[in-house]
């Protein structure tokens, strides 16, 4: 049973949380409640729970000056947020659960699930991760994406990733001076993530950053050599449009 804590200024939005995981979460249990960013480091202390719903944005502080207080972070938290699209995609690139508001139940009950699942698994809060998300945010500069590993999270710079190779739910990640690096995501996400970005869907196996193209190869059908000397192949449907874009490179 996961012991759980909603903190949130509105009191509907705390009544409206606990209803939903009393009615479909039957292994989670609200141990405590906040109205308050002071009072939610008070009520985390002294129930010590496993999960924290966490509101963002709230009067005498917010959710991340709360999370800087508290000196033993042995919880996961999932944000509640009414935050803009920008603050979504800052929320995907740090790899950090989270709820939008209006709450759709079926999103909530696959946050919580998540956090069941990795439970024994890297419990304490990664402080470094919410401040790269605090600095997304403020600056609206998304230059790093957080993997999961089984080691723990890896934040790797946007510039430095050469390309994706997907397999099933499973992606490679290759990235300047290593090998590669297996994520348990799969590509569409990775593409939707890194949309405005320079990166590109040559293959239904294969997404590439365009910066790293050394050269284009017609014959045998066509592929693409990137600069660390690997061959990606491309697809009859995607060769013009590759061709179009990579008009952008030329000097």
């Amino acid at each position: 049973m996961l012991k759980a804590v909603i903190i949130d200024d509105e009191a509907d939005a705390v009544n409206s949380i606990e209803l939903i995981i009393n009615e479909y979460c039957n292994n989670v249990m609200v141990v405590g409640k906040a109205y308050s960013a002071s009072e939610g480091k008070e009520v985390i202390i002294s129930k010590d729970p496993d999960i924290v719903f966490l509101d963002i944005e709230m009067p005498r502080g917010n959710g991340f000056d709360m999370l800087e207080m508290i000196p033993n972070q042995n919880f996961q938290v999932i944000f509640i947020t009414a935050y803009n699209n920008w603050a979504i995609k800052a929320f995907k690139y740090n790899a950090i659960d989270y709820i939008l508001k209006p709450i759709d139940i079926d999103d909530f009950i696959k946050a919580v699930n998540k956090v069941e699942k990795n439970k024994s698994f890297n419990k304490n809060i990664d402080v470094d991760r919410y401040k790269e998300l605090l600095s997304n945010i403020s600056n609206k500069t998304l230059n790093k994406i957080a993997i999961s590993t089984s080691e723990g999270i890896e934040y790797i710079e946007i510039e430095k990733i050469i390309r994706f190779e997907g397999d099933g739910s499973y992606s490679k990640v290759f990235i300047i001076g290593q090998t590669y690096i297996l994520v348990s995501k799969n590509l569409k996400e990775f593409q939707e993530l890194l949309e405005e970005k320079d990166f590109f869907r040559t293959h239904n196996s294969h997404l590439i950053n365009l910066a790293f193209v050394k050269k284009y190869v017609m014959k045998d059908g066509g592929h693409i050599e990137m600069k660390d000397n690997s061959i990606v192949p491309i697809s009859r449907r995607k060769k013009e449009a590759f061709i179009d874009i990579m008009g952008k490179y030329i000097s």
